[in-house]
């Protein structure tokens, strides 16, 4: 880790009209961040709440809710602490009063986020997860919903989609400008999503890259709609204190797509706390936004997991060049060259682990953490390549509702020249620099450019990597060794 850029403990607190949430991430400035603890609690402040402000109970919860996370921030050694309240408190007549006590009786300052701030937060957490160029992003909170307009990955406008009846609110979102997709952040629809996932039996751990399709999505209305509250408290994936909330929560995110025009809406696992971190970790942008978010989160996620950098680099090297030069035969394209890239990247994550089985636990660690920028499918595949790196017939039976047809093939392919690259690069040396392929009707020769002859590399190579290449090319590989200058090595 950089020594000019040490690693800080930032929390960022959300007081929502429903709950109050604590995130605590570890982060270098610029460079890496993770996640490593979160606190949420149900605090209801809209509960009782009139035209005087919030009702003493509702007082009492956040108070002690703040209370109990300032002294977890303490304990914790945070060194800076991002705290923010949305629409109950900025609604309430009483607001200011409870965020002045907070700071005078705990030592907590807390910002009241006005509305179109408190959009601008969503519409960041969501665009360093989920590429979005031009498009939407609906944030649906506990006491109010934003329909934010994205264009060319830039914060646009914010409008008001819901008070009190849907319908007549929902007229404030302007109508589609052609096709462009829809992107949701929020409580009400991450829990959504998790129940169509638990429906659906979805594989991964993570909903980074989650579609909630309408189809599905009016599925759940009609239950909701069904179930008394009791019942409702037992629907798999749905967060019991969220019950008696979910259904006008549901019926938004449908009118919103139906207004959009969309049929999916892209579920994003950031919003305002991420923002709100983003804003500071990336301080040093004009806009506080990831380029490339799929190049940031395989980087992130090897860093955090202390990835062997020159190895991961040259096994990323050496298969790029396998898969480039063998491209006539496979007939693969950009899509998959990105996925053997963050593949190679990863593959030995499951080191941090333990040596054995880790291949296996590269898998794990990529299904646990998911790949913002990355699609279910994407992850699934990468996922399976680093668990298909050393060994083993590729299987995708795990993922299978996920694929498409001819995935394993392509998965296959795809394994093949990342196990290559792996035992071309056995001594972690780089002693093989580059491969040169050549074929003719029996044999496929790669000849490995090397200042001295790779013995070991080869041996492995034949060994472990040669019969899945063969399978995949229908022919005899051989292997040989040059220098540089296009010379035999000597054994």
């Amino acid at each position: 880790m950089p020594t000019d850029n040490p690693s800080r403990r930032i929390a960022v607190i959300d007081l929502g009209s429903n709950t109050a949430r604590l995130v605590l991430l570890s982060a270098e400035p610029g460079s890496t961040y993770r996640q490593i603890d979160e606190i949420r609690e149900v605090v209801r402040l809209r509960k009782g709440m009139t035209d005087e402000g919030l009702a003493e109970d509702a007082v009492q919860r956040a108070f002690s809710t703040l209370s109990l996370f300032k002294r977890f921030c303490d304990s914790r050694r945070v060194d800076e602490i991002l705290a923010v309240a949305t629409s109950a408190v900025r609604d309430a007549a009483n607001g200011p009063a409870l965020i002045a006590s907070v700071e005078r009786d705990i030592g907590l300052s807390i910002k009241i986020l006005p509305g179109e701030r408190e959009a601008y937060y969503g519409v960041l957490g969501v665009l360093n997860e989920v590429p979005v160029e031009d498009g939407y992003v609906l944030d649906i909170g506990g006491g109010s919903a934003q329909v934010s307009e994205v264009c060319e990955r830039r914060y646009d406008s914010e409008y008001e989609a819901i008070k009190k009846e849907v319908q007549r609110q929902i007229e404030s979102v302007p109508k589609a400008k052609g096709k462009r997709p829809l992107a949701g952040l929020g409580g009400t629809i991450r829990n959504l999503a998790t129940v169509e996932a638990e429906r659906s039996n979805y594989p991964l751990n993570t909903l980074h890259g989650f579609s909630l399709s309408r189809k599905e999505l009016v599925k759940t209305i009609r239950k909701l709609r069904r179930l008394p509250l009791a019942r409702r408290e037992h629907i798999p994936g749905l967060n019991r204190d969220r019950a008696d909330i979910i259904l006008p929560g549901a019926m938004v995110a449908r009118e919103v797509m139906d207004r959009l025009g969309v049929k999916k809406m892209q579920v994003s696992e950031g919003g305002l706390r991420e923002g709100l971190f983003h804003e500071r970790f990336l301080s040093d942008q004009a806009d506080p936004i990831v380029s490339d978010i799929r190049a940031f989160s395989v980087l992130n996620l090897a860093r955090n997991y202390g990835y062997d950098q020159s190895h991961s680099e040259q096994v990323r090297h050496l298969a790029g060049r396998l898969f480039d030069q063998t491209m006539p035969l496979h007939g693969y394209g950009p899509e998959e060259r990105v996925l053997l890239d963050a593949a190679a990247l990863l593959h030995d994550l499951g080191m941090v682990i333990g040596y054995t089985s880790h291949h296996k636990h590269s898998q794990t660690l990529i299904e646990h953490s998911g790949l913002p920028g990355y699609t279910p499918r994407e992850s699934a595949l990468i996922a399976l390549l680093t668990r298909y790196h050393r060994k083993g017939k590729p299987d995708t039976s795990e993922y299978r509702d996920l694929l498409n047809r001819g995935d394993t093939k392509r998965l296959t392919c795809l394994a093949a020249l990342l196990r290559t690259a792996e035992y071309l690069e056995r001594e972690r040396n780089s002693i093989v620099a580059d491969v040169k392929v050549t074929w003719d009707k029996k044999h496929l020769r790669i000849s490995l450019v090397a200042e001295a002859h790779p013995s070991v590399e080869i041996w492995q190579a034949e060994q472990h990597a040669v019969p899945l290449l063969e399978s995949v090319f229908n022919l005899t590989v051989v292997f040989d060794s040059l220098t540089p200058s296009g010379t035999p090595t000597q054994k």
